[in-house]
Order: C-alpha cells, then sequence, then structure tokens
C-alpha cells in the first residue's frame, strides 16, 4: 500500500474527504439526541428513551467505522502502522474474480483482547488443556493475551491419562502427497480396519470433498456410514452428535472439527490428519510470521493444532485411540506437540492399518453419549498431557507461582 500510484492516491484523498464530511452531521445528531436525553420532556417514557439510547449507540458505531476507514484510507501511499498488517486483495470464487477489497488486521490480535477484555476485568483464568502446546509459559501469554498484562501467574496440573497405555501416534511414509487416490484409498483402509469411529482432518476444503466423493459409497456398502462437513446439509454441531450416536460411523472435516469436537468413548477411536497443518501462506500470515520469529512461529501454531487434533481422542478414562498423519514430511521437532511417553512411528500404510486392527477394540452394537457421572464433561478439555491455567489477578498466596 506504500506504492500506490498517483492516480490511487488523489482518489484516495478524495474519498478520505468525502467520509469525514459524512462524520459532522452524524456527531451532530449524536449530540442532539445526548441533550434530549440530558434535559427528558414529559413524553419521553422508559420505551422511547430506550429507542434514543439504540439511536445513539448505532451512531457511535457508524462514527467508529467511518473512522476507520479514513485511517485505512490514510495508510494508502503513506507510512505503515506497525501495529496493523494492510493489503489490497482480489477474492476469487473457483477462480472467478468477484471482489476487490483492501483488508486491516491487527498484527498482534490479543493487544486489543487484552485491552478490552482482560484488563477491565477483576480476574481472569484462561485455562486448556493445551494452552502451552508443548512449550513454555511465554509462548502461553503470547498466545492468550496475558503478555500484556501486569501480573499473570502460572498453574499447571499433571493429565489424569496414561497416554502411553491408551494412545498411540503413526506416521505414514508412502502415500503420495497430492495424489487424491492414494489419500483416498488410504481413508477407506484405515476406516474400514477401525470399523468406523474415525475422524478424519483436512487443511483443504476440495480434498475433502474429493475424498468424499471416492470412498462414501464404498464404506455404505460395507455397513460404515460417512458424515462430512461442507458436504453433508446440516450444521457442525448436529454432525457430531450424530457421530456421537453410531459407533460405526466415521466424519471428515476442517478446523472446526479439529479443536472443537468432544466425543468420549469408543464412538472416536482413531483420528487421520491428511497432512501437517502448515499455515496458508497469506500476506497477514508473513507479517506475523516475521514479527513472531520466522520458522519458530510457524512450529508453535502447527504444534498446538496437532495438540488440539490429538486431544479429540482420549477425553475420559478408559479411552484409548490410534493418530495417523498421512504424510512423511511431518518433522520430528513437531512431535513434542505429543504427550510424553506417547509412542510414535513411522511406518508404511500396511503397517499402520495392522496396528490399527491390532490396538483398537472392536465397536459394541450400541453406542452413545458417556452416562451421567462417567468420565470428563464436555467442559472440562482435558485432552494431551497437562491441564494448564493462566491467571490474570491478585493470585492466591503460594498457590500460583511467581508474578511475572
Amino acid at each position: 500500500l506504500a506504492e500506490a500510484d498517483g492516480a490511487l492516491v488523489s482518489a484516495v484523498a478524495a474519498a478520505a474527504e468525502v467520509l469525514e464530511s459524512l462524520q459532522k452531521p452524524l456527531a451532530a445528531l449524536a449530540r442532539r439526541l445526548e441533550a434530549v436525553l440530558g434535559d427528558a420532556p414529559d413524553w419521553l417514557d422508559s420505551q422511547a428513551r430506550a429507542r434514543v439510547e439504540g439511536a445513539i449507540r448505532g451512531l457511535s458505531w457508524r462514527r467508529e467505522t467511518l473512522a476507520a476507514w479514513i485511517a485505512l484510507l490514510g495508510r494508502i501511499g503513506g507510512e505503515a502502522d506497525p501495529e496493523f498488517v494492510d493489503w489490497l486483495a482480489v477474492e476469487r470464487v473457483d477462480g472467478r474474480e468477484y471482489d476487490v477489497a483492501i483488508h486491516r488486521r491487527w498484527l498482534d490480535p490479543t493487544k486489543p483482547l487484552a485491552a478490552a477484555v482482560l484488563a477491565p476485568a477483576d480476574g481472569v483464568l484462561v485455562t486448556s488443556a493445551t494452552l502451552r502446546g508443548g512449550e513454555d509459559w511465554a509462548a502461553a501469554d503470547a498466545r492468550t493475551g496475558a503478555l500484556h498484562l501486569p501480573n499473570a501467574g502460572h498453574f499447571e496440573a499433571e493429565s489424569p491419562f496414561d497416554y502411553a497405555r491408551c494412545s498411540e501416534v503413526l506416521i505414514v511414509t508412502d502415500v503420495k502427497q497430492g495424489d487424491i487416490a492414494s489419500l483416498a484409498g488410504a481413508y477407506a483402509r484405515l476406516i474400514g480396519a477401525a470399523k468406523g469411529g474415525t475422524l478424519g482432518l483436512f487443511t483443504a476444503i476440495q480434498r475433502l470433498k474429493a475424498v468424499h466423493a471416492r470412498i462414501a459409497d464404498r464404506l455404505a456398502r460395507d455397513g460404515l456410514p460417512l458424515l462430512a462437513q461442507h458436504v453433508d446439509p446440516i450444521d457442525a454441531g448436529t454432525l457430531v452428535d450424530i457421530f456421537r450416536d453410531d459407533p460405526r460411523a466415521s466424519l471428515l472435516g476442517t478446523d472446526a472439527l479439529r479443536d472443537g469436537v468432544d466425543v468420549p468413548g469408543e464412538s472416536l477411536r482413531l483420528v487421520v490428519m491428511e497432512r501437517v497443518p502448515w499455515r496458508r501462506p497469506t500476506v497477514l500470515q508473513a507479517a506475523r510470521r516475521m514479527a513472531g520469529g520466522g520458522s519458530a512461529y510457524d512450529d508453535r501454531v502447527v504444534r498446538a493444532r496437532l495438540a488440539q487434533a490429538f486431544g479429540r481422542l482420549i477425553r475420559r478414562q478408559g479411552d484409548s485411540g490410534v493418530f495417523v498423519i498421512l504424510s512423511a514430511a511431518m518433522p520430528s521437532r513437531l512431535l513434542k506437540a505429543f504427550p510424553p511417553g506417547v509412542p510414535i512411528s513411522r511406518v508404511p500404510l500396511g503397517e499402520a492399518i495392522a496396528r490399527v486392527e491390532q490396538i483398537l477394540p472392536r465397536p459394541s452394537a450400541g453406542g452413545g453419549p458417556p452416562k451421567a457421572g462417567e468420565g470428563l464433561s464436555t467442559t472440562s478439555a482435558a485432552d494431551p498431557s497437562t491441564i494448564e491455567s493462566s491467571f490474570n489477578g491478585p493470585p492466591p498466596p503460594g498457590e500460583l507461582g511467581e508474578d511475572l
């Protein structure tokens, strides 16, 4: 945006003047309405007051929107704001251009979060079993916004699960990347070996749809229903409910299912990722990568995604499962995303299928959600190796460690 041509800069200046001219009458109208509330006439009952207050809030929101656009237009041809990432983009769908847009995002989105939500609060507790993602507390502070608070304490508890006994990670080395037929065949054979109960995770919707189209009928003939996000005209929550109630069903999905599925018991016993979940290269990603330490930033993001995906497997005592990655290009440095002690092997597809058949229990005729009182609740999020918390506010003495 700093290298825009002269014609664009001139057009931007004219547009900014028009937007500024809109701000003045909006501000004047808001002041008049505030004066009405300050010296309320007899006709201003509670309902009328609520409408006037709503109008004032609406005017304020529109003025803030205009101010943001004026600031963004001032960025074109001018100096960059180090707090933001700005870029021009052409939006495409199925190869067709349908929109041109100016985008602005916070370089560090936890800054406004900390200012608007965390700082005004008397205390904030952030808890997750994947808060650190195999790293130190500095990474957790940066991820949650605690980095921008004056006194963040930390607490960590050991996991109640014996991951070394109840889980295993298999990295398949002979599925050719980019070959949809090979990928679909691997999914079909793994789902068949597990007799359902599989969550298949994809980094691209198009690959998900292509794999589903190739294997859904084949699995259905074997009595193994296959559900798919972005294919079945059902919301993700309902798909998960159907999946949870049928231990022979399998479910394909993307990010929402990787980060937000709670299916304890035998209904989910195998997780298959099609590839290492690297972030898609974009202008925003490149800027955050540069600010976050280059490849170290990429590794932090991927480790967090792997930890979340692995966490779908073990949700309560008695659960067991296998986590499979269909990519030989899995770097060893990312393996610390998994809980300590979990067996990790690099194997060909045939051996992975044999391990799945050997390890996983056969589904029972029943299934369904756990009975009341069994295992963990849906809000516990106790999936990887530890339950960790980041706390803002005055910590109890001696309980949350040293303040930062």
